[in-house]
């Protein structure tokens, strides 16, 4: 079968990973660099843990699948581009979405250590005592380093025989067909095509907008003041962070820088649109996070970084089939730590031609 695969994200290197592994013809199309700059793999790192409010419990049972496939995916790289640092809950509330994530784990069996305040600060010291209740450690997960997996996925691609094309626009896709046309013009057809296009999606398939909605937002990196930094060096990430930012933090591991990032800062995009961000857009990042940790505005700033997604209304996976090909959208903000399974579902779909199957594990509402 020959497959061609529109959006070299790590869905679509995931996809393309997954078939070449069973000797299918793959063609890889992306239409900026691999990493593109303003999709998540073009990111330091990313999380990836299990917890998930209870509503969502069904991509809490599907990290197990997800853990393995990142395995297997580091076998065939010979090299393990993960910070196994776990992931830490601050609980600001109770109920909160911390607090949520804690009861999903309780209720799957899944260990974590619970902190009080007082052990949290002992271990924690740039935490604002008034700042949280209390807070949560789990042994598993951590820090992908997106960067890294992205430039070995596409050597171990194209050492396996996919013909990988960056800088490749696709403008129009015949669904029925299996075919696909670029912006120069050229036609490239196939038996399967897949689209994981990201952000990007809906300028490919306009009748989408309704279920997927493009936005773009930004994270901001920071050097923490001395006393904390050897504190923040030992932090696992941090997730879900409740009230009405919906932050989350990754810690300065493996080469790393700390990074803040905020559901907040999210807004409406439309692909191809420029954006720039405001002078103080960092400033004002990081000040959101000043309830939660001492001296923030000691914290300089070291860049921002623009980066665009694609959502769903309730913030599940997407995936459904159109004749010969295929669409899946998992993102929403969350999709990157199942990007390996993601792609040998895709497979897996692609050879069966099960679409049922797919998107129910996608869209996780077991």
């Amino acid at each position: 079968m020959h497959a061609i695969v529109v959006g070299a994200g790590i869905s679509g290197l995931s996809t393309a990973w997954a078939l070449a592994k069973r000797g299918h013809r793959v063609t890889l199309l992306e239409r900026d660099a691999i990493p593109n700059p303003l999709g998540a793999s073009g990111d330091h790192h990313r999380i990836i843990r299990r917890a998930y409010r209870i509503a969502m419990h069904g991509y809490t049972v599907r990290m197990t699948e997800a853990f393995a496939t990142w395995d297997e995916l580091w076998a065939d790289l010979g090299a393990e581009h993960i910070a196994r640092v776990g992931f830490m809950g601050i609980v600001t509330a109770p109920g909160d979405n911390a607090d949520q994530y804690r009861d999903s784990l309780r209720t799957g069996g899944y260990p974590f250590e619970t902190l009080t305040k007082t052990a949290a600060l002992a271990r924690f010291p740039y935490f604002n005592p008034e700042g949280f209740h209390d807070v949560f450690v789990s042994q598993e997960g951590g820090a992908l380093l997106c960067l890294r997996i992205a430039t070995d996925m596409v050597r171990w691609l194209r050492d396996n025989g996919v013909a990988v094309r960056e800088h490749t626009v696709v403008t129009d896709i015949d669904t029925a067909a299996a075919s696909v046309t670029l912006s120069s013009g050229e036609r490239l057809s196939a038996d399967v095509v897949v689209v994981t296009a990201g952000a990007w999606v809906t300028g490919l398939l306009p009748d989408l907008t309704g279920r997927l909605a493009s936005k773009r937002t930004y994270v901001v990196y920071l050097e923490p003041p001395a006393e904390f930094r050897a504190a923040w060096e030992l932090t696992p990430v941090i997730p879900g962070i409740g009230g009405d930012i919906g932050g989350y933090i990754l810690p300065p591991v493996a080469g790393t820088d700390l990074k803040f990032g905020a559901g907040a800062t999210r807004v409406d995009w439309t692909a191809d649109t420029p954006f720039e961000l405001a002078a103080d857009a960092g400033t004002r990042l990081r000040d959101m996070f000043a309830p939660l940790f001492r001296r923030m505005g000691d914290y300089s700033i070291k860049r921002e970084r623009k980066c665009v997604y694609t959502f769903t209304h309730d913030e599940r996976f997407f995936g459904i089939r159109r004749g010969a090909t295929w669409i899946v959208s998992a993102c929403s903000g969350h999709g990157y730590k199942f990007g390996a399974a993601i792609g040998r579902r895709v497979a897996d779909a692609v050879e069966s031609g099960d679409e049922q199957t797919l998107t129910a594990w996608l869209e996780a509402r077991d």
